[in-house]
């Protein structure tokens, strides 16, 4: 008896019905086994009045079946929703995110026609937790997270790909010249990693330069790891020069659960007019196929994909009248997908998967363990602070009866008292650093009482307080950066 795999499937928002209906066509035609459960998410929920854009019987289906192949969602401007995509990775703890590019010349136009390379993207901290305030009628922050083991779970998982692929080289990419903390940390981590595999040839990049050199350069690349909000950016970048965004594959690798997807949007302005491309998706279900063990069954449509691609049968997307034979919608191109089931292309090299390698590769971030000694030696106050001038400021702080010091003020990260060179500096959100007056190096350890009693204090003096940071060593080393300036 044939074992079919459970799968829950969510056709999506805009041109999600459609290239959904096209891909499980053609997976259907090429014999393989899923036992689907569909799942209705994204904007018709959000517009329900459940601002997450799933409903809890959605996720008693992905606790069963542990995988999710998803059309793209429409999160609906406004209102406090939240990005769905989101929601899904960070609570299913889909820490990877692998996204690979190939050029696809010269059957589809490509500004680099050599590009083979595949970003593997953290996917649940950096800027995207989505944690926001407002602090003031004219500032907003928007916080980013790092943690050492999400660091370890994506770089191991990134060295584990490469050598089960066969990639020689992973690059990290990261901006630790200016995050020396947050990013110093991830581009520390790969290091550390990295000397566990000899075999693997490993490098760094500072992301503004990588991100030039993958533009124009795509072909020195292999394997990318780096966070959150960078590999966004880079992995549609190495798309769009790799062809098209609309042909790539995406898909989002925990221990325990996997989601594949399309890179692109919803695309609601096509919707329902049979023009969308469904290879994005396509590809997605491929990496599916061959998480599931259905290794056979992902090179049989991959094959005849580029079978099809060769053969130039191109959506309106990809078409160009130079290189394309016939312009075809969404049902034809999988009919054209399905015709080809069995055939190989000639000029792009037949894909193979292995079946002897079990897909899977878990990761649980606990390459090293430390525990440091954590003191206390000051706070951050961040006031609203509209009316009055730094100097006002600061003659107010000094008056402070704590054994704290203001040591720097700041604003947007710069010092702008004492001394500062700045001739009109912006003074309504300002952040105090409050340290001991008792040591000239200002490492003493306080307490939470005194960090109370000046925000006591200052509350008195009518001042308004919007975040509190303290501030800690470990080991004797600081844990939060000096002010620019400082």
């Amino acid at each position: 008896m044939t074992i079919k795999t459970p799968v829950t499937i969510a056709y999506g928002d805009g041109i999600g019905p459609e290239i959904m209906t096209a891909t499980l066509k053609i997976l259907e035609a090429a014999g393989v086994q899923l036992a689907p459960e569909v799942i209705e998410v994204g904007e018709k929920v959000y517009l329900q009045g459940n601002t997450t854009g799933i409903p809890d019987s959605a996720w008693e289906s992905l606790k069963r079946t542990k995988v999710l192949l998803k059309g793209p969602i429409t999160t609906p401007q406004g209102g406090g929703y939240k990005s769905l995509n989101v929601t899904l990775r960070k609570t299913l703890s889909l820490f990877a995110n692998v996204r690979p590019s190939v050029s696809y010349y010269p059957y589809v136009p490509a500004k680099c026609p050599n590009i083979d390379l595949v970003i593997v993207r953290e996917n649940e901290e950096g800027t995207y937790t989505g944690i926001e305030h407002r602090h003031t009628d004219d500032v907003f922050q928007c916080l980013k997270l790092v943690t050492r083991p999400g660091c370890e779970r994506v770089i191991h998982y990134a060295f584990e790909y490469a050598r089960k692929h066969n990639r020689k080289k992973v690059t990290c990419m990261t901006k630790d010249n200016i995050m020396k903390m947050t990013d110093g940390l991830f581009h520390q981590v790969f290091n550390e990693l990295a000397a566990d595999y000899p075999d693997i040839q490993n490098e760094h990049y500072i992301i503004d330069i990588g991100a030039a050199r993958l533009a124009t350069q795509p072909e020195i690349f292999d394997v990318i790891v780096t966070t959150n909000l960078y590999g966004d950016i880079l992995s549609d970048v190495a798309a769009q020069i790799a062809g098209s965004v609309g042909l790539a594959g995406s898909a989002n690798i925990g221990n325990h659960m996997a989601l594949f997807e399309a890179i692109h949007g919803s695309a609601p302005d096509i919707a329902g007019k049979k023009l969308a491309n469904p290879s994005g998706l396509l590809n997605g279900a491929i990496q599916m196929l061959v998480h599931i063990n259905q290794p056979e069954r992902a090179a049989l449509i991959e094959n005849a994909w580029l079978k099809t691609l060769e053969d130039g049968l191109h959506t309106a997307d990809i078409y160009s009248p130079e290189r394309s034979k016939k312009k075809v919608n969404t049902d034809e191109f999988a009919d054209a997908v399905i015709a080809r089931l069995g055939q190989k292309p000639a000029h792009f090299k037949p894909v193979t998967y292995r079946s002897d390698v079990p897909a899977n590769i878990e990761c649980y971030g606990e390459y090293k363990s430390t525990t440091a000694k954590k003191e206390l030696v000051g706070v951050d106050l961040t006031l609203d602070n509209p009316r009055l001038t730094i100097d006002e400021l600061a003659l107010i702080l000094g008056k402070l009866t704590t054994r704290l010091k203001p040591v720097v003020i700041s604003s947007r990260g710069l010092k702008v008292w004492p001394k500062s060179m700045i001739d009109a500096p912006y003074t309504q959100h300002c952040t105090c650093r409050f340290q001991s007056a008792e040591d000239v190096k200002y490492l003493t350890p306080i307490t939470q009482e005194t960090i109370i009693q000046v925000m006591q204090e200052l509350t008195q003096l009518g001042m308004d307080i919007v975040k509190t940071e303290n501030l800690y060593t470990f080991d004797g080393k600081l844990g939060f950066s000096l002010m620019q300036g400082q």
